[in-house]
């Protein structure tokens, strides 16, 4: 007998950054992408948030995602209570952590959700990267 196939499940996307850029990066890509608001949880880092109860939020937000099926990351700065408090909440589970988080790296992120855990995150760096671009030039 053939073993079934399954569909690939698509990938959550948390994102832990300082507040409030992680709500407002989800705002943001809801204006592209209206059903976003669902896809992404978001944890937004006040500056006298005791990592503790970051932590707390963090695991707060994963299980409102759904505790199954993989689950990408997102913060902002690396050593930051954001990034740490993330790398405790990733260790152990079917997750990555990408640092640096921008606007078109969430795009691309959730643009290719459906995609195997490490292409998504080589997708995610690809977009945030190609979003750092110089676009105008001092006049001579």
């Amino acid at each position: 007998m053939p073993a079934l196939l399954r569909e690939p499940m698509n990938a959550h996307i948390l994102i832990i950054a300082h507040a409030p850029l992680a709500h407002a990066l989800r705002e943001c890509a809801k204006h592209v992408f209206p059903q976003a608001g669902d896809e992404v949880a978001v944890v937004d880092v006040q500056a006298q948030d005791a990592p503790e109860l970051t932590l707390a939020q963090a695991r707060e937000a994963w299980r409102s995602l759904g505790d199954s099926g993989p689950t990408l990351v997102l913060t902002d700065v690396v050593g930051a209570t954001p990034a740490n408090v993330a790398q405790k909440l990733v260790d152990g589970r079917d997750a990555r952590l990408v640092a640096g988080v921008n606007l078109p790296m969430l795009l691309r992120s959730i643009s290719y959700r459906h995609e195997p855990l490490d292409d998504l995150v080589a997708r995610a760096l690809t977009g945030g990267a190609q979003g750092v671009v110089q676009l105008s030039r001092p006049h001579s």
